[in-house]
């Protein structure tokens, strides 16, 4: 075996993957990880019998990495239901399969979110981006997700119903200047496959990235304070001496020359309730469209894998994208707001706990679907891997710890 000292600063997805292409290639890393667990932002806690997942995540089907590194079936996904509930101000409604078949759309439940040319247009959208290829998208002219839509011809009808709160959900940002790539890729992602969640929690995702490890060493509770050419110092006084570096996390914290080069992240507030019963009873998203609400989406996770919940209650998860209020002020104002969609007395919604999440997705200005291997290396010693390279996705986590440790690979190789 390769005994040249290489170490990965992070367990989350892109650290594992790196992990993975690391140890194909003959090297046995040692990975460094601030916390006790896998993971990174892909976690799952159990609390009083509920299963919640830090941030309410899906796992796309169709991402090409996913299909490389995990095994769906052995993962027993259970899936969404295609489609969204949306709570009107006045009534609710349902529209089934808008991204993957919308012209088969129940007519009179779209009529509600837009109009009959909306529906051909989404139609025209799928069927353009099936034949259009992940790399065409990244190449493409970026605008705002918001003025892609308006240029494309949708109606402000369906925008501010459907558009609105389905990727504000996704892009963590209320005015949807989310890269139209982005937009793309997405919409490509979910007219092509299926979104859903291991029946255990998304934990499960790394879990299983985790097992197929076989000669890497973790060292959890390990956190780094200062990398420094080819050494680590840890906060617990370490010194660590390496060959190459994997940096599977923002970097700007322990790389004095990297510190202001990074964006704001977007942020997210996550709250649980459990409640009697489901007042949805399918495992469909629900959406709140408007302006003048906390609520973005939620989702009964129990309905779509009775797993999250042991307790005989229902596991309600409601995504919040921004809030000044402090927590007893904003459960009772999320329990109001419920009260108003379901008509169920706020106070039959029991708090079960918050997830307060000030790095949920990097903001990336550049959209990438990949990178060349070359731009993942900083110096002869320090490679990078993050979502932050390319776009803010598990599929790009995972893009990104693969190609940084075929960096690393390739920097061993030697030249004649």
């Amino acid at each position: 075996m390769k005994d040249q000292k290489i170490f990965i600063v992070g367990a989350g997805v892109a650290g594992l993957v790196a992990a993975i292409e690391l140890e194909k290639a003959g090297f046995s890393p040692v990975i460094l990880e601030g916390s006790d667990s896998v993971g990174g932002r892909v976690k799952t806690d159990l609390v009083d019998g509920f299963l919640l997942d830090h941030g309410f995540q899906v796992l796309l089907t169709a991402y090409p990495e996913v299909k490389k590194y995990l095994d769906l079936s052995k993962l027993n996904l259970k899936y969404f239901e295609p489609g969204a509930v949306i709570f009107g101000e006045n009534e609710t409604f349902i529209i089934s399969d808008p991204l993957r078949n919308p012209l088969k759309v129940v007519s009179m439940a779209f009529s509600h979110v837009g109009s009959f040319l909306d529906k051909v247009k989404m139609f025209n959208l799928t069927q353009m981006l099936k034949n259009k290829s992940i790399e065409d998208i990244f190449n493409e002219t970026s605008t705002t997700t918001h003025k892609y839509l308006i240029d494309y011809g949708f109606s402000d009808q369906i925008i501010s119903n459907f558009f609105k709160p389905f990727f504000r959900g996704i892009f963590l940002e209320k005015d949807l200047k989310t890269s139209s790539r982005m937009f793309e890729f997405v919409f490509k992602m979910f007219s092509q496959g299926l979104g859903g969640i291991p029946e255990k929690g998304m934990i499960e995702v790394p879990n299983m990235l985790k097992k197929q490890l076989a000669r890497t060493e973790f060292r959890f509770k390990t956190k780094v304070s200062e990398l420094v050419g080819k050494t680590i110092q840890l906060e617990n006084g370490e010194t660590l001496e390496a060959d190459r570096i994997i940096v599977a996390t923002q970097p700007d914290k322990f790389m004095k020359q990297m510190e202001g080069q990074f964006a704001p992240s977007r942020s997210v507030i996550n709250l649980y309730f459990s409640l009697h019963k489901s007042f949805m009873n399918r495992a469909m998203l629900g959406l709140i469209p408007g302006e003048n609400h906390l609520i973005n989406n939620m989702v009964f996770m129990s309905d779509v894998s009775s797993a999250y919940s042991t307790t005989g209650r229902a596991l309600l998860s409601v995504s919040i994208l921004d809030s000044d209020l402090k927590e007893k002020e904003l459960i009772k104002a999320v329990q109001a707001e419920l009260e108003s969609i379901s008509r169920i007395s706020a106070e039959y919604f029991k708090f079960v706990k918050s997830y307060y999440i000030e790095y949920a997705i990097p903001t990336v200005e550049d959209m990438k679907g990949t990178i060349p291997f070359t731009e993942s290396k900083i110096s002869d010693h320090v490679f990078l891997a993050g979502d932050y390279l390319l776009n803010g996705s598990i599929n790009a986590a995972m893009a990104s710890g693969r190609i940084a440790a075929e960096a690393v690979v390739h920097s061993f190789t030697p030249v004649y």
